[in-house]
């Protein structure tokens, strides 16, 4: 597996890469889980930010100011709620991590950290979010040599497992 991808257990909000995603519902304007978290660490800024980005597509990302998060960008990318996977899931999943690798590309951010998309409260499964988010992640770097790395940071304890197990760590 690519060195540049890093596995960490923790919380998003406290990493120090250029940019951290957030797992954005399409208003942009917060929500629970990941982002609620993020938009509570950045403070202010972040949402009064948000409301001037007119939302965002499911598979797509827009990025803003870090605020008073360690991290000077996020990346807000929308996944796809989960309805057994006949509905274009994976293709939308692929979608929101490579638009945020795009976006963090096309801005000279060299480093950015993930959490799992879709896999909280829009019940995407774990291993299957897992599987599309290694190799999205994976055949970017292979065509990106200027980005230095990737984390994937899991907040619980099943997704880390899952990572670990799928990177050969």
């Amino acid at each position: 597996m690519n060195p540049r991808i890093k596995l960490l257990r923790g919380d998003i909000t406290k990493i120090a890469a250029g940019a951290i995603v957030n797992a954005a519902n399409g208003s942009l304007l917060g929500g629970g889980g990941v982002d609620g978290a993020i938009h509570r660490a950045a403070g202010p800024g972040l949402l009064a930010e948000c409301r001037t980005l007119g939302g965002c597509e499911t598979g797509k990302a827009k990025l803003t100011k870090g605020y008073n998060l360690p991290a000077p960008y996020v990346i807000h990318a929308v996944g796809p709620v989960w309805r057994g996977g006949t509905g274009g899931e994976e293709a939308l999943l692929a979608g929101a991590y490579r638009s945020a690798l795009d976006l963090a590309a096309e801005n000279g951010i060299r480093s950015v950290a993930f959490p799992n998309i879709s896999t909280g409260v829009y019940g995407y499964p774990k291993d299957k979010a897992a599987a599309v988010a290694i190799r999205t992640v994976s055949n970017f770097l292979d065509g990106h040599p200027e980005m230095d790395k990737v984390i994937f940071v899991c907040f619980d304890e099943d997704n880390h497992r899952l990572y670990e197990r799928r990177l050969g760590r």
